[in-house]
């Protein structure tokens, strides 16, 4: 059964309706009942162990094995890993095991695999040895037979006797040494062989060099491939090499400087013909370890087949048994009624879906006793639990990335669908990069099933994430685009022809003087005659700095309305009046009458001047406004509007704390009074609660924050609503900056080198796509991203709740294992 069917609607306006739920759940049952919880996914448990630590819970051995088992499961991952081989795509269907069965199981496929891998170890380092010992006796013999090819007859004059002779050996020369023709077990020259990494020799001859003082002859020879090295396994570069010399204490000291610096050395026989056979054997050894060891590989990689065809499954069960046993370490053990007790939240809409779950886990568990499951009174707040979908989501986490909304409160994110991406494209406003934006967007959502199911990067998981963010920034970014008659800045005669033209023949340049309005206004946006005007930066400027007031001040006025629909929804009937009435007179009484006579002065194309205005409206109040006059008895209503903001200023700062304070006198006095519930009394008003306890009531501290939360919104309606000029700022920013990589592609498409041209277009489109689709979009989404935090929230939005997390197993993450 899909319990998800069963849900109601989704309420994204206020957060869904919580109730505090105990569990007291028999012992036989109490694994089955979290499970299915687990895959209901909708209750929240508290921790009523906190106070223990991990070791001192009930469950801890369970957690314990579950642990154990992850890490052979790890392990077992990271071996298909190295042997490369694909991952399961369908995980194999065994019939269910318990835990205890996938124990022994897994301990089973650990032991073999060590087995395994130590055996193919050892077998691979003798491997390894026999391939360097092969290289060296090969190399090596080739020293040994140029040694002993040297004629003696360059050096006649040396008395064949004297070679025999050992106090004269003592005092030759190592040359001369080598240069006889005998035996070296008659005259006391030996050698030593074996083979080191090429990088350590130079280091290696110098040492032996300054150890033996000199007395030594060092012959070298690169190996032509790169060797396996025995212990590292890594592929190094290594150089056989041959060090002659005589008597013990120089063989103790070249032993000891090769034991340091990681040669491997191997015995070589003089005698040719031994030198044969002892190639032939080491050769022989060879092919039959080679021939073992593709056998244990290829018995590994069975083995680990075999084990990749079910670890998807082992890692999810696993993965969902720890969670379980965490969960169950959360309740408390009763043993004298042999029972867990649980707290938790829920979503009122969930109750019926987890009693359901709870009696299906009675039935299989084949208990004799139910579970018991009943709400109770809670003393904390609960917590905010918002249903969303996929494309909703995105826009609730830029609000939950401020703060959780507090319990019950209203939801900017219900605005920010729309207000987000719209104030986005205002200050983006292109038609040609929003198509940009848009077939990017699309990609993702034509892509997101397969998208969804892999593992991004993280720049591009969040771009995926936000995909439907993404869709709504370009779709606003086209309209305003067509508003602004910008297409990568080109204006463009969409919607018909321009209202203006010369005023006779004389006028050559049609975009810098002689222009006439001769038809109504250009249909819909800027009329495209404007492009190249001299006066196009001041009109422009003009226009989207008023616009920016105007947007501002709508949004402004939207989040001290639902401050309103706050207080009506708690019942706060103070905050209503001395809070919500005076913040509304106050912004609409300067900053409202701004954009009123903004919108006047539109309408009637007045040339008054708006700075003049609301200056002296401060400064000389009762002055005659002259032709900065917007309509009939403006002054006598400025004087009313700045008298009504000075009122309201002491009203908001007055009134509620004093209130407060007679609200508290009279219920420690016995008096019947009407409650009047508060933002700061709203903890104590959730009905059926309880958390109808005294509080400590200190006027000072309820005073001081509301002069503060009064002299913060006085000064932020001047802050914020300069703030919201950012927009006019960004847009100007955006349109000059795509203007000027258009030009570069202008000059250079006027020249007939191609070159030239194929140059121009290389810049126009790095300038397009870095500078203004990801550096200037990036800039304009964090321009949004703050007006909605500081200057909409702030006005309304609380964000010290917390977030409801009920146990999940589709939240559980592969760090969880």
């Amino acid at each position: 059964m899909n319990y998800g069917d069963t849900f109601p609607e989704m309420d994204l306006m206020r957060s869904e309706k919580m109730s505090f739920v105990q569990l007291i759940i028999p012992v036989e049952s109490a694994h089955r009942a979290i499970t299915y919880l687990g895959e209901l996914g909708l209750l929240q448990f508290r921790d009523l162990n906190a106070d223990k630590s991990p070791f001192q819970r009930t469950f801890v051995n369970q957690v314990k094995r579950c642990a154990e088992m992850s890490r052979k499961l790890r392990f077992f991952k990271d071996q298909i890993l190295r042997a490369s081989l694909p991952s399961s795509v369908h995980p194999g269907m065994r019939p269910d095991i318990e835990l205890e069965e996938l124990e022994i199981q897994l301990a089973e496929h650990e032991y073999e695999l060590n087995e395994m891998n130590s055996n193919s170890e050892k077998l691979q380092n003798s491997f390894n040895e026999l391939v360097e010992y092969k290289i060296v006796l090969e190399k090596a013999g080739d020293f040994l037979v140029s040694s002993k090819g040297h004629l003696v007859d360059e050096d006649r004059e040396l008395d064949e006797h004297a070679y025999l002779n050992n106090d004269y050996s003592d005092a030759t020369s190592l040359l001369e040494l080598e240069l006889q023709p005998e035996p070296s077990s008659l005259t006391g020259l030996r050698f030593i062989s074996g083979i080191i990494s090429q990088s350590k020799v130079m280091r290696f001859e110098r040492i032996l060099f300054r150890a033996t003082r000199g007395n030594i002859l060092f012959n070298q020879s690169p190996a032509d491939d790169p060797i396996m090295d025995p212990l590292s396994t890594d592929m190094v570069e290594k150089t056989v090499f041959v060090v002659f010399f005589s008597g013990e204490q120089a063989k103790s000291k070249i032993l000891k400087i090769c034991e340091a610096f990681g040669a491997n050395c191997y015995p070589v026989p003089e005698d040719m013909t031994k030198q044969r056979q002892l190639t032939r054997e080491v050769l022989s050894r060879l092919s039959e370890l080679e021939i073992t060891l593709d056998a244990g590989i290829r018995h590994r990689s069975k083995a680990l087949t075999s084990i990749n065809f079910y670890l998807t499954k082992w890692l999810i069960m696993v993965k969902r048994e720890k969670a379980v046993f965490d969960t169950l370490n959360m309740l408390n053990f009763d043993v004298t009624k042999k029972c867990l007790v649980g707290e938790g939240w829920c979503p009122i809409f969930a109750k019926v879906q987890i009693q359901e779950a709870l009696r299906r886990a009675t039935f299989d568990s084949n208990s004799q006793v139910g579970i018991i499951f009943h709400a109770m009174d809670a003393l904390e707040a609960p917590p905010t639990y918002f249903r969303t979908n996929s494309f909703t989501n995105a826009y609730q986490e830029i609000v939950d990335a401020y703060g959780i909304a507090r319990y019950r409160e209203a939801n900017p994110a219900v605005y920010t669908v729309i207000t987000f991406p719209f104030l986005f494209a205002v200050m983006s406003g292109d038609w040609g990069h929003g198509i940009c934006l848009l077939v990017g967007a699309l990609y993702l959502i034509a892509r997101e099933s397969k998208l969804g199911s892999q593992k991004l990067g993280s720049f591009m998981e969040m771009l995926f994430g936000g995909r439907y963010v993404l869709l709504l920034m370009s779709m606003f970014s086209i309209y305003c685009g067509l508003i602004y008659n910008e297409f990568f800045s080109v204006p463009y005669h969409i919607f018909g022809s321009s209202a203006y033209r010369c005023r006779d023949n004389t006028c050559s340049d049609a975009y810098s003087a002689g222009l006439i309005k001769f038809r109504d206004p250009y249909p819909f946006g800027i009329d495209p005659s404007w492009r190249g005007s001299r006066s196009e930066l001041p009109f422009l400027n003009s226009l989207k700095m008023k616009m920016s007031i105007l947007l501002g001040v709508s949004q402004m006025n939207l989040g001290i309305m639902l401050s309103y629909f706050d207080a009506c929804f708690f019942g706060n009937s103070l905050d209503i009046k001395y809070q919500f009435v005076p913040q509304m007179i106050f912004l609409n009484s300067l900053f409202g009458y701004l954009s009123l006579l903004i919108l006047i002065k539109w309408c009637t194309g007045s040339q008054a001047d708006l700075y003049h205005v609301m200056i002296y409206m401060f400064l000389s109040p009762f002055d005659k406004l002259g032709e900065n006059q917007l309509f009939w008895g403006q002054s006598v209503v400025q004087v009313i509007l700045l008298l009504a903001a000075l009122v309201a200023v002491p009203w908001m700062l007055f009134p509620k704390p004093f209130i407060l304070k007679k609200l508290h006198s009279e219920r420690f006095q016995g008096q019947t009074y009407g409650f009047l519930g508060t933002s700061e009394m709203d903890s104590d008003s959730e009905p059926g609660s309880a958390r109808q306890h005294i509080e400590e009531f200190n006027f000072s501290e309820i005073f001081v924050h509301q002069m503060i939360h009064s002299i913060e919104f006085v000064l932020g309606a001047v802050s914020n609503t300069a703030s919201y000029l950012r927009l006019w700022a960004l847009s100007l920013a955006h349109s000059e900056l795509s203007t000027t990589t258009s030009k570069i592609l202008y000059i250079n498409f006027g020249y007939d080198n191609i070159i030239i041209r194929l140059v121009g277009l290389a810049v126009f489109v790095f300038a397009t796509a870095f500078i203004l689709l990801m550096m200037e979009t990036l800039s304009a989404f964090l321009h949004a991203l703050r007006l909605h935090w500081v200057e909409f929230q702030n006005k309304f939005y609380h964000g010290d709740g917390y977030k409801f997390k009920p146990f999940s197993f589709a939240t559980l993450t592969d760090d969880d294992v």
